[in-house]
């Protein structure tokens, strides 16, 4: 079931929070900054595994923490080549693979609510109207619920029903 929320998505009671990403992001600006600066050993992680792993658009990685957050991070944009290489732009057909490995990490994790952005719109470059669809064809039959955070208010915690 999905809900549409204002609030800061760093302060969702979710269970996981997912979020979209380049393969080699530098999460330098928007919600992935402001992951990197929450979990900084979220982002150790992610550059350790993109450097092993070489992941490609269309994937996930799911991080846990010690205190038992979980981000999953979808690689719905081009990856960022070099240093200080800026991450490409996303594309439907990436952000519908990513929400497709999504759906099958939900099923597989038992995750009790998920957490998420409009997806893939702000570096991204992709219009909501395009992805609305997508996330309501991936994850609106969920039984649990989905938190899409669909206006950003920083330090204001959303109304997640239950």
């Amino acid at each position: 079931m999905i809900h549409h929320v204002t609030g800061d998505i760093l302060l969702s009671k979710a269970q996981a929070i997912a979020h979209g990403v380049a393969p080699n992001d530098p999460f330098s600006t928007g919600l992935a900054l402001s992951l990197r600066e929450h979990w900084p050993a979220m982002y150790k992680d992610f550059r350790h595994y993109c450097q092993t792993t070489h992941p490609k658009p269309g994937g996930a990685w799911v991080w846990g923490g010690a205190e038992g957050s979980r981000i999953v991070n979808l690689f719905t944009q081009d990856a960022a080549y070099g240093q200080g290489a800026k991450p490409g732009k996303a594309s439907v057909e990436h952000v519908n693979h990513a929400l497709r490995e999504l759906r099958q990490i939900m099923d597989a994790e038992k995750f009790a609510s998920l957490a998420l952005p409009r997806l893939a719109t702000g570096v991204g470059g992709l219009n909501w109207e395009e992805v609305s669809p997508l996330v309501d064809k991936h994850l609106g039959d969920m039984k649990s619920p989905v938190y899409v955070y669909t206006t950003f208010q920083k330090g204001i915690a959303a109304s997640e029903p239950a």
